[in-house]
């Protein structure tokens, strides 16, 4: 497979379709119909075809973390001694558990992973970082970035034009 295989397989109006879905996923099926110039029942299949082929996977309201009082954000790099036992698959299970833990990425490089982090301030960072983050099964180091102003966050993904 080459790789645009799995995006060569959408037409510009399935491109379409999903591009205003990651602008607003509340659109209805009717405004959707009307932007894409398709009657409803194309359009609502459409989509759940989207859906069942696994283009989309599902659909959230993006939640202010400032507005919910959570003023620190971290990138955290984890390290590990040892990769021969089952530790980093322990640590992987553990942080799917860890709601402050937003995303975790098996990375290349210095780190094992990076983690991204949200905390009300920092003291309650560190506390963080003490009970929870230094407890995980197999890290052996951690080093933290902190954010100090977010430039730019979105999950939108591009969608390239048919070729």
């Amino acid at each position: 497979m080459g790789k645009n295989d799995a995006i060569d397989w959408l037409d510009d109006t399935d491109r379409a379709l999903l591009a205003l879905l990651q602008a607003d996923g509340r659109m209805s099926n009717a405004r959707l119909a009307e932007a894409l110039a398709l009657s409803e029942t194309p359009c609502w299949r459409r989509m759940r075809r989207l859906e069942a082929e696994g283009y989309i996977e599902g659909y959230q309201a993006n939640v202010s973390r400032l507005r919910l009082g959570y003023g620190v954000l971290a990138l955290v790099e984890v390290g590990f001694a040892n990769h021969a036992d089952d530790a980093p698959e322990r640590f992987e299970t553990a942080v799917q558990g860890i709601p402050e833990i937003l995303s975790c990425h098996n990375v290349t490089g210095a780190a094992d992973y990076v983690l991204e982090v949200v905390a009300r301030d920092l003291p309650a960072y560190g506390q963080f970082v003490a009970e929870v983050l230094r407890r995980l099964p197999g890290v052996t180091s951690l080093r933290s970035s902190l954010s100090l102003r977010e430039v730019k966050a979105t999950t939108r993904l591009p969608l390239p034009s048919a070729v």
